[in-house]
């Protein structure tokens, strides 16, 4: 997958769930926010263990999307998935994975074509959600947030994890197809197709874009 075949290959997968994703919706602007999770350097890198193909083609258009919430005044907000250097926060991912993100290290942090401003919120967790005990919820209720658009990755783990969590949170979840990215197709088709059946309405970043700046 490359940032040139995101865009077409989106049009494919929201064909294939189209049965499923009925429930449209229109983003309200005023009450939206963008949660970019985990697009740090550890799943950007081609050297990491845990590199994320699915990262690097959608990172132009995701930049785009980020400076269109920032134009309108709307929360940009990101997670970074990190661990103590003793894993002592670790449990189960030790054991799972290859490689712990550590926290405080380069690896750890977003990559510096969307990097987060002084002024942006930065999540940091330690499972898959981004809101399984972090203040996500506190952070968005705070902001009169209820739409919420979530981009990066992984798609089928905590992208996923993530909507599933805010769905159950009465949060309205709008899914990027080509705004989130795994590291092959099958499971980002996949994951699709799950969260377009019961947690979120499947879009595009053109189309929230479009929305978002009328």
């Amino acid at each position: 997958m490359t940032p040139e075949t995101i865009k077409p290959k989106s049009k494919i997968w929201l064909e294939k769930i189209l049965p499923f994703n009925k429930h449209k919706m229109q983003i309200n602007p005023e009450k939206s926010a963008l949660l970019v999770v985990d697009m740090q350097k550890f799943f950007l890198n081609p050297a990491s263990p845990a590199y994320t193909c699915g990262g690097m083609a959608i990172l132009p258009s995701l930049k785009r999307l980020i400076q269109t919430f920032r134009d309108a005044n709307r929360p940009v907000i990101y997670t970074c998935h990190v661990h103590h250097p003793d894993c002592i926060d670790a449990g189960n991912m030790e054991w799972w994975w290859e490689g712990m993100c550590i926290e405080g290290s380069t690896e750890s942090m977003v990559h510096e074509e969307i990097a987060p401003r002084p002024n942006e919120k930065i999540i940091f967790k330690h499972r898959y959600s981004a809101f399984y005990n972090t203040d996500l919820e506190t952070v968005l209720r705070c902001q009169k947030i209820e739409d919420l658009v979530i981009t990066g990755l992984m798609t089928n783990l905590c992208c996923e994890s993530t909507a599933r969590d805010a769905y159950y949170r009465d949060f309205r979840v709008f899914f990027l197809a080509d705004g989130t990215g795994s590291i092959n197709e099958e499971m980002h088709l996949a994951s699709l197709l799950n969260l377009s059946f019961g947690f979120a309405f499947v879009t595009t970043i053109d189309i929230i874009a479009a929305q978002l700046a009328f």
